[in-house]
């Protein structure tokens, strides 16, 4: 296809809120490293981590300091977010097969590759490095992946990031069939991914949602639903549960813990509920718990995620549809969390 030499698209200048996303249509279209590829990008998710980066919420100081970023390192405007990526290869740099020419990828959104070298700490798409809010983006050509299912891009653009978080959190924590596993913040995108990918390994489910939404997890194969409200010891049991998968925090943390067998896993990937949890080490130690905190992706997981949506055993959960320009109105209604699952943005 011809290349422009300018896109459209929406940048971020600065820490704060939705006023520091521009629309911009004299963007440069990004030039190619070895070993990277074009991505004429189709659709694109919206993440609890494009707003978190946005505001500075990763800065455990100021939001202006300089740990504001994904990895706690100075985030360099103005930036391209934007994780989620269903696009098509559009050109290929030095070192890559032309062959790839017109695959439609999705990206992996944990970076061990930019810029033509290999990176000693992972970035993350779109925080590091420019993602996917735009006509066009570039990655290593190895975090391209090939997909091959009968899905829309809107569909597929809804499984990077929280899908493959999900899936890191059960590879991490080594859940087997027969398990039993909690997931909290159900509802959301990384939490319905949770409870499909836990039931596809053959675990028992639990979700962690509101009774507005029990009946929905429940069609995506959680066994039982419980309230934000409910007294989770009082409802399943103290040392009952394999394996947590957090992603809210907040004061009921502790009771997390109270429900875990000894020797039980726990999984975080959020903390939405508030970050600042109390620990009685005592229930550590005297259960012998393991605890995993859960960002970048195992070597293997993307590349099980792609093979789990081409074989159909897991499905795209798309709430709502914007246009990107209207990426403002889009991130409005992910707080709002009265939706399930992904919500996803048109680029055109």
């Amino acid at each position: 296809m011809n290349i422009p030499e300018k896109m459209q698209g929406i940048v971020m200048i600065g820490h704060g809120g939705p006023e520091m996303l521009e629309w911009r249509e004299d963007l440069p279209v990004p030039e190619l490293c070895t070993g990277e590829v074009l991505i004429r990008v189709n659709a694109a998710g919206v993440n609890n981590t494009d707003i978190n980066t946005r505001i500075g919420w990763y800065s455990k100081g100021d939001a202006d300091a300089d740990d504001a970023a994904w990895n706690g390192q100075a985030l360099c405007f103005p930036r391209i977010q934007g994780a989620d990526v269903c696009g098509h290869i559009a050109a290929v740099g030095e070192g890559v097969d032309p062959a790839r020419l017109g695959e439609r990828v999705l990206i992996e959104p944990s970076l061990r590759q930019a810029d033509g070298k290999d990176l000693d700490s992972p970035w993350y798409f779109g925080s590091e490095t420019d993602g996917g809010f735009a006509q066009f983006t570039r990655v290593a050509s190895r975090h391209a992946y090939r997909v091959t299912a009968d899905l829309t891009d809107v569909e597929l653009a809804s499984f990077p990031c929280s899908y493959s978080t999900a899936e890191n959190m059960l590879t991490r924590a080594g859940v087997k069939s027969g398990e039993t596993v909690l997931v909290t913040g159900a509802s959301g995108g990384v939490g319905s991914a949770a409870v499909q990918l836990a039931r596809a390994r053959g675990a028992r489910v639990i979700a962690v949602t509101s009774p507005s939404k029990s009946q929905t997890l429940m069609d995506l194969g959680a066994s039982k639903t419980l309230t934000r409200d409910d007294d989770y010891v009082a409802e399943l049991r103290a040392s009952s549960v394999d394996v947590v998968v957090d992603l809210v925090a907040g004061p009921k943390w502790p009771s997390l813990l109270d429900i875990l067998r000894s020797g039980g896993r726990y999984a975080v990937s959020g903390a939405i509920g508030g970050p600042i949890v109390e620990l009685d080490v005592r229930t550590l130690y005297l259960k012998d718990l393991s605890f995993f905190g859960c960002t970048n992706l195992e070597p293997e997981v993307f590349g099980n995620l792609v093979r789990l949506i081409e074989a159909g055993d897991i499905k795209p959960l798309v709430a709502e549809t914007y246009g990107l320009r209207d990426i403002d109105k889009a991130q409005e209604a992910f707080q709002e969390k009265n939706h399930i699952g992904k919500i996803v943005l048109k680029v055109d």
